[in-house]
């Protein structure tokens, strides 16, 4: 694994009380000045953008009131990931909180595949329905705006992906920050960001603005679990909405922290808790049985209801968790026995049986462990149809390989974004997208693009690791893409007592590191590195490099701080860092 150091020393200062390493880690942010430090630092409801500002926005509103005010029937069409389904909650919510009533529609992942169907726009308007409303869905809906508009229905789309060049479909408004033309300063917003912006101007029309900070609870679980960068408005949302989950008053979100295992108003959430043990319960629905439950989840008065569906969603996520287990060994025994098959630049992996609602968890996994974009395809053999999702690394845009020509003309659907895409096609079609990715990939990628890297934000010595450094630090949550955890290199730490083995997989090591008026001694956790034991033996007296992240012990018998590691080396065999240097360009 290469190491880069992503920032140099500043000599320019911010003048608002923070340690020079804090300030060189705002500056690598692009935080420069101030004032940009206090609200990056210190986010407040005041710093939301206007949602008029986004192209479309005054025309959706008008519309939507209308339609309150003539108590129309509304139909809210949404997808089955958390971010449309906590978005179909949000504007739900804020069309009853002004007096109106809307239905909701999401298909079921299996049965229906991802999109508006004009089967669906049919029946609504066989029942009445006189306005649909997409929600993290539709900005490539052509033939659903089509079928709208033969059946007389009005359409607005509210999206977040990205369009099919410049076209959009043809609905009465469309409200996406990334279509042409739209100057809305945040372009980064989910799924449920978006909604979020309809439901804030009508809440303002509505003269209902105090409500508005209830909503960003949803609204940063949204955020957070659809792995948007968390700067800028992104930024506000998660900050003071993790703030609100606190002491949350829905029966549904009390409920699901619960089964998370948080106790009510015992600390702030952070993203990480958002990420992997919110998140996860509440995609369970969607991925292995029916996303309607987190609608009811999050809408019941009734708090035993509200406790009997967060359990369910506890349950599906277990099995869900076995169930990327399975398919993930299944991939890894078959690269042990055809180890070829990992060496090529895209790694387009196919399976007969696989379950569909996973294999985009699959494709992550697999992504994290041979950094390479990679596609998990599960076969049919039934229909001969088949189902895929892909994740990639950061040199390589995943939809623009998909868009390709000789690409895009072997899929029955495909969507997504630069580092995640989903898609349909025939079996029989498989081996010519292999083949036809890696051609484009070996092309765009190289041999580098493909080596692990880890980015430390700074070099450190043990003296740089105080308290006030963690207070500090702990103002630069929530930590996520765009605003990455810090982590910092550390040259030299005395391995001072025998290493552990905790649980059989994880790493525990007891250090000492020179500092002023002698030597601090920290505890580092290094999660699933005990198998690194087998090719790098460790004794009592080895000098190691580090890069780690610093934290607050939280466990009352062991206070203090330490180092979570990233990566290590023994010293006397670690790289040259002067491959570091390289870093200043390619890196801030």
């Amino acid at each position: 694994m290469r190491w880069i150091i992503r920032s140099q020393d500043s000599e320019k200062r911010l003048g608002i009380g923070l340690t020079p390493l804090v300030e060189r880690l705002l500056a690598s942010r692009g935080i420069n000045t101030p004032a940009a430090a206090q609200e990056f630092l210190h986010p407040h409801l005041s710093y939301l953008h206007s949602p008029y500002l986004m192209l479309g926005m005054k025309g959706a509103v008008e519309r939507v009131r209308k339609a309150i005010n003539a108590r129309e029937k509304i139909l809210i069409y949404g997808d089955y990931d958390v971010d449309g389904t906590v978005a179909i909650v949000i504007l739900k919510t804020a069309i009853e909180i002004c007096g109106g009533h809307a239905d909701f529609h999401i298909p079921h992942r299996i049965r229906d595949g991802y999109g508006m169907k004009d089967e669906v726009i049919e029946e609504a308007a066989a029942d009445g329905v006189q306005l649909v409303v997409s929600v993290d869905t539709g900005i490539r809906a052509f033939a659903a705006a089509e079928t709208a508009r033969r059946a007389g229905v009005d359409l607005i789309v509210t999206d977040h992906h990205l369009a099919e060049g410049e076209e959009v479909p043809h609905a009465l408004a469309v409200l996406n920050p990334n279509q042409r033309g739209c100057g809305y300063p945040c372009k980064e917003l989910c799924g449920a960001g978006v909604a979020f912006k309809l439901a804030q101007a009508l809440l303002e029309e509505n003269r209902s603005q105090r409500l508005i900070p209830s909503f960003l609870k949803m609204v940063a679980i949204a955020t957070i679990a659809d792995a948007v960068p968390l700067t800028g408005e992104n930024r506000v949302f998660t900050k003071l909405g993790l703030n609100g989950l606190r002491s949350p008053a829905n029966h549904g979100l009390r409920a699901l922290l619960r089964v998370a295992g948080f106790a009510e108003g015992s600390r702030t959430l952070t993203a990480g808790d958002v990420g992997f043990r919110l998140g996860p319960r509440l995609n369970a629905a969607g991925r292995m049985d029916v996303a309607h439950d987190v609608i009811e989840l999050f809408t019941t008065r009734n708090e035993a209801r509200a406790t009997e569906i967060a359990e369910k969603l506890d349950q599906l996520n277990a099995t869900r968790q076995q169930e990327e287990a399975r398919i993930t060994q299944e991939i890894e025994a078959f690269f042990e026995k055809n180890p070829r098959r990992r060496e090529p630049h895209c790694l387009v992996l196919d399976g007969e049986g696989w379950h569909r609602g996973v294999i985009g968890i699959v494709a992550t996994r697999v992504v994290e462990r041979h950094n390479r974009p990679a596609l998990v395809i599960a076969r049919d053999g039934e229909s001969g149809q088949a189902h895929g999702s892909g994740r990639s690394i950061a040199a390589f845009h995943l939809l623009a390989a998909l868009e390709q020509e000789n690409c895009r003309q072997l899929f029955t659907r495909f969507g997504g974004h630069a580092h995640a895409v989903g898609f349909s096609l025939p079996s029989l079609k498989i081996e010519e997208l292999r083949s036809t990715l890696e051609s484009y990939a070996g092309v765009h990628l190289s041999r580098a693009d493909l080596e692990p890297v880890v980015e430390a934000d700074a070099e450190v010595s043990a003296d740089d690791i105080t308290s006030e450094v963690m207070h500090q630090l702990a103002q630069l949550e929530p930590f996520g893409r765009g605003n990455p955890e810090p982590l910092f290199m550390l040259r030299g730490a005395r391995i001072c007592q025998e290493t552990r083995v905790l649980k059989q997989k994880h790493l525990k090591l007891r250090i000492g590191c020179a500092a002023q008026g002698g030597e601090r001694f920290f505890d580092a956790l290094g999660w699933h590195m005990a198998e690194r034991l087998q090719a790098v033996p460790l004794s009592v007296g080895d000098s190691l490099d580090l890069v780690f992240s610093p934290e607050q012990n939280s466990n009352p018998e062991f206070p203090g701080i330490q180092l979570v590691l990233r990566d290590f080396r023994v010293a006397n065999q670690s790289r040259s860092l002067e491959e570091s240097r390289e870093k200043i360009a390619t890196s801030v």
